[in-house]
């Protein structure tokens, strides 16, 4: 196995710390937008939130990422495991609208199920830094597969326990405020284990470079490869945008509106959904090594948002749930691909903050959608619009991506 020499005892913390960080997303996205409603926010109201915790995400995350490599990758790791405990808090203990909106902002909470925050871009920088090229794929698909593993497991166990408490005479509100607790618990949980890092995770020290405007560089870590960097996140801003409208919480909302589905299929489904992506990231490491990066980005994303756009479309359920299945096993190809290339094509000391960079272009892009989503949802439609959003402009993005790079191949591609 390509990723097994390149297992070290940092590398194993760090996937550990990424299956407990993704399973606590995972619970939470099934609940998190039941939750608001269910304490009285209106769909104007939850969609705010929903950007404003997106928005909060990227200018902390900004900060964090961009200064990683100058205050130390472990602890930068440790603040984000703070406020992600400071959010949860706070969600669980408090119904009032400005204090959600405070935590929202300044905390670290995920409606999607997928990774916010600042840690995916420092892990990453520290996986990267200790793999080979052509390890360096592979290790990241190994690395979003225990990630998908570990959202899927979340999706599920939080339809499990809701439906349990529910059952045992607690109320919906009650359910929901128990997982948000846990949430919280996670986030102490992973500040511990980012203290057992070694000192090999941390940035080797920065090279002097010819002519570098040193301001920007010491502001947001960039320098030879700033054109790259923010080419890519244009296009990775776009694409999250269209993601926006379908965040996991979303749809398990979408689900439970329009075929009345309770929180226990939701977390069957969801956790079915989060597998086949998870598995997925292997084929993606494979026919990468054939293909090419920017090919496998592009030929696997395409054929999926066809099938987003089919997801409404659908009459019953079942047909629904397969369709987003079919999607999933797809869809997801695309995330270690991109996370190894921009990797690739940046110089070792730009790597935290390439990665910061254009995270944090995704996350505002994601953090623009949500504002509509609540005219959509009680729309006509009946949110089938947000189906079609998403799926049009994310194959628009994909069209933009292989002209744009198609030409500018990572290292381990030009021999």
């Amino acid at each position: 196995m390509p990723v097994a020499s390149a297992c070290s005892a940092d590398t194993r913390l760090l996937f550990i710390t990424r299956v407990a960080r993704l399973f606590a997303h995972g619970f939470l996205s099934v609940v998190l937008v039941l939750y608001l409603a269910r304490v009285g926010l209106t769909t104007a109201q939850i969609g705010l939130l929903l950007s404003l915790t997106l928005i909060g995400d990227s200018v902390i995350s900004l900060w964090i990422t961009t200064t990683a490599d100058r205050y130390g990758r472990k602890k930068m790791l440790i603040l984000g495991a703070v406020l992600m405990t400071f959010s949860g808090t706070l969600f669980a203990f408090t119904d009032h609208f400005p204090l959600l909106l405070f935590a929202a902002t300044v905390g670290i909470i995920s409606p999607s199920g997928y990774e916010v925050g600042p840690f995916l871009s420092i892990e990453q920088a520290a996986l990267a830094q200790v793999c080979t090229d052509r390890q360096r794929t592979y290790v990241f698909a190994w690395y979003n597969l225990v990630g998908a593993l570990a959202t899927a497991f979340g999706a599920l166990a939080a339809g499990g326990i809701v439906q349990a408490l529910q059952r045992a005479g607690l109320s919906d509100l009650v359910s929901y405020r128990v997982l948000l607790v846990g949430y919280a618990l996670i986030g102490v949980i992973l500040a511990l284990l980012f203290g057992l890092l070694s000192r090999k995770v941390e940035a080797a020290e920065d090279c002097p470079h010819q002519g570098i405007a040193s301001s920007f560089k010491a502001r947001f870590g960039l320098h030879r490869s700033q054109g790259v960097v923010f080419k890519l996140s244009a296009l990775f801003a776009l694409d999250a945008f269209a993601g926006g409208f379908v965040l996991q919480s979303v749809l398990a909302y979408w689900f439970q509106l329009r075929f009345g589905v309770e929180p226990a299929i939701l977390g069957s489904i969801f956790f079915g959904a989060n597998l086949v992506a998870g598995l997925s990231s292997l084929s993606a490491a494979w026919v990468a090594s054939r293909i090419g990066l920017v090919r496998t980005m592009v030929f696997t994303h395409l054929p999926s948002q066809v099938l987003l756009i089919l997801v409404p479309l659908m009459p019953t359920l079942p047909l629904a749930a397969a369709m987003l299945l079919l999607r999933f096993s797809i869809s997801q190809m695309d995330i270690p691909t991109r996370q190894s290339y921009t990797m690739a094509v940046v110089t070792s000391e730009e790597r935290s903050a390439a990665g910061g960079i254009t995270g944090i272009s995704r996350t505002m892009g994601a953090s623009l959608s949500p504002l509509l989503i609540g005219p959509l949802l009680g729309g006509p439609a009946g949110g089938a619009l947000l189906f079609f959003l998403a799926g049009g402009l994310k194959i628009l993005y994909d069209l933009l991506l292989y002209r744009s790079f198609k030409s500018l191949k990572p290292p381990e591609e030009l021999n």
